[in-house]
């Protein structure tokens, strides 16, 4: 597994870091693919209620794929889209961490998050338009989905640089603070959502996609309801509301 990608795991929460700040950490094929198998395992392990994705560094969060792999025909678009698309349909809910800069595909990754923190003296822009390139289509669709066509058209179409005020204020950002205040702010947002109820947090971002995706599967928004009405955790909800307490809640 290359180790410009590194992954590890507290508790219920997942950390994936990209983890080369030499090249602003840029992806190629062997960042996206060791990505690819971290998420792959991610989905899998029940045990992890919240993922973190986060870049080394204090200069860039990711400057997106790899120019010079693009340009010399060892990268394609296809598996950048095919990696944001497997982080944007993790059941779980996704943090991006933004440790500095975010460019290209970079704002993508992040954009294919659930929540973003990011940092005061910040910027974003994605230049495909200044450098000659379309932006892959899949792509464009998820900045529509999560900022709607008219911020898409003034980050693609016009390739505008955001401050970190103004990403928080197109609502890019959810979180906007100091550069030492990052790591915990992101730690408790991690903590708070790994202690909610699993079954209820995944089933209301499966409907919520759905919903964004321009339609919600009613008969399967059924199946999740009952699902939760019928839960153990639901069970605990009550039972700690009464003593109050904190719920301890197993995702069954």
């Amino acid at each position: 597994m290359s180790e410009t990608i590194l992954y590890e795991q507290a508790g219920h929460v997942g950390l994936l870091t990209l983890n080369n700040p030499a090249r602003h950490n840029s992806l190629g094929q062997g960042e996206l693919e060791a990505i690819q198998a971290h998420l792959g395992k991610v989905r899998e392990d029940a045990n992890v209620r919240v993922l973190v994705v986060t870049g080394a560094g204090e200069k860039t969060f990711c400057a997106g794929a790899s120019l010079g792999e693009l340009g010399a025909g060892k990268i394609s678009g296809d598996c950048f889209q095919a990696t944001t698309d497997q982080l944007a349909e993790l059941p779980i809910p996704t943090i991006a961490s933004l440790n500095g800069n975010v460019f290209g595909g970079g704002v993508e990754l992040a954009l294919s998050c659930d929540f973003r923190v990011g940092v005061e003296g910040s910027r974003m822009r994605v230049p495909a338009a200044a450098i000659g390139l379309c932006y892959p289509l899949r792509g464009i669709n998820r900045f529509v989905e999560r900022l709607g066509v008219n911020l898409a058209k003034r980050i693609l179409v016009a390739s505008e640089t955001f401050d970190a005020e103004a990403m928080l204020e197109i609502g890019f950002l959810d979180h906007l603070v100091l550069p030492a205040q990052r790591e915990k702010t992101t730690h408790d947002l991690a903590q708070h959502i790994a202690g909610l109820a699993p079954l209820a947090v995944r089933s209301m971002k499966t409907l919520l996609q759905q919903a964004a995706a321009g339609g919600i599967d009613m008969e399967a928004a059924g199946k999740l309801s009952e699902l939760c009405l019928a839960s153990e955790d639901l069970q605990e909800g009550f039972s700690a509301q009464r003593e109050k307490r904190r719920p301890l809640f197993k995702g069954v």
